[in-house]
């Protein structure tokens, strides 16, 4: 997520840990265990449902049931001090993104401030996520993008996805000139060397606000999801997430009318209503019962505190539908 809003979120609601999962009765206790929850990234593990979430050291959330929620353990004591003298003023680490490849998983996540380019993203890894497990142990595997105040683009909002030739890429970006693809070797988790970056979306006039990319394969296309417009602003949050389809995972990525990302094209999949404002950040969790996803969103019945959602993420003429959102 930008810059902006997560000094002003984790000022106003600490590190808790709040969301809300829907089911066909959502219970108290549903509701209670999901607040909280800012920026989700969720993967299976066993009979667990493990979530990551920007905070202090980045909690961990586990569930059996993508409804009820445990905060379980955390990915570091105290943010590595390579990172707090990278980026001075760091306070928490932002939009971790969780994937799992050749027996290891593999944790991304941004350190920035307010409003700044200077940033870092970092990797962590773990042979497993079980926090009783005697092989629970998370390495800190150090900086893997970084910007700088000169740059164009901004290191935060990573998500990592391997295409169907088995090749591992990593989308980021956000607002500057928007989201960016870097192919990374498999091996250490980083960036190849002199690997190029691709442009993937911008918006090229006001509000300029494109981030959060997740990119997901349903043959025959990707599919890149991103979050448009104002975040972290609690009830008065205009976010919402937007989607484009390419044939190759460099793009270009269109929206259903054929705009391409790169010109401001993308899709409307979610936006606020009701209760619940400026819902994005989003995740996709495939299942074989079904892909689902996940975002938070601000309850306006709760004071706008950042609330985890979780939908039915279905596929029709080749694009992506989300049942009963926000």
């Amino acid at each position: 997520m930008f810059g902006l809003c997560f000094g002003v979120l984790f000022g106003l609601f600490g590190g808790g840990v709040w969301a809300q999962a829907d089911a066909p009765t959502t219970t108290k206790a549903a509701l209670d265990s999901s607040r909280n929850i800012h920026d989700p990234t969720v993967i299976r593990a066993g009979d667990t449902y493990y979530l990551f979430a920007t905070g202090n050291g980045i909690p961990i959330h586990c569930s059996p049931d993508l409804r009820v929620w445990d905060l379980c353990s955390a990915v570091f004591i105290k943010e590595p001090e390579w990172l707090t003298e990278a980026v001075p003023g760091v306070t928490s680490l932002w939009a971790p993104d969780i994937s799992q490849r050749d027996g290891s998983y593999y944790l991304y996540y941004a350190a920035s401030t307010f409003g700044s380019n200077r940033s870092v993203i970092g990797l962590a890894t773990n042979r497993t996520l079980d926090p009783d497990s005697p092989d629970y142990r998370w390495v800190d595997r150090g900086g893997v993008v970084e910007t700088h105040p000169e740059d164009d683009h901004n290191a935060i909002d990573a998500n990592a996805v391997t295409d169907k030739q088995g090749r591992v890429w990593l989308s980021f970006g956000s607002y500057w000139t928007g989201i960016k693809l870097v192919e990374l070797d498999p091996a250490t988790g980083k960036p190849l060397a002199d690997a190029p970056l691709h442009d993937l979306a911008t918006r090229p006039a006001a509000p300029y606000a494109v981030e959060a990319p997740f990119i997901v394969r349903h043959e025959p296309y990707y599919y890149l999801f991103a979050s448009y417009d104002r975040c972290c602003a609690g009830v008065d949050s205009t976010y919402n997430v937007r989607v484009g389809r390419a044939e190759e995972i460099t793009g270009p990525y269109l929206d259903k009318a054929g705009v391409p990302m790169m010109d401001g094209g993308g899709t409307l999949l979610v936006e606020g209503a009701g209760r619940w404002h400026g819902p994005g950040h989003n995740a996709v969790l495939g299942e074989k019962t079904g892909d689902k996803i996940l975002y938070h969103a601000y309850d306006a019945e709760f004071g706008g505190v950042p609330t985890l959602r979780v939908k039915e993420l279905s596929w029709a003429a080749g694009w992506p539908v989300v049942v009963g959102a926000p």
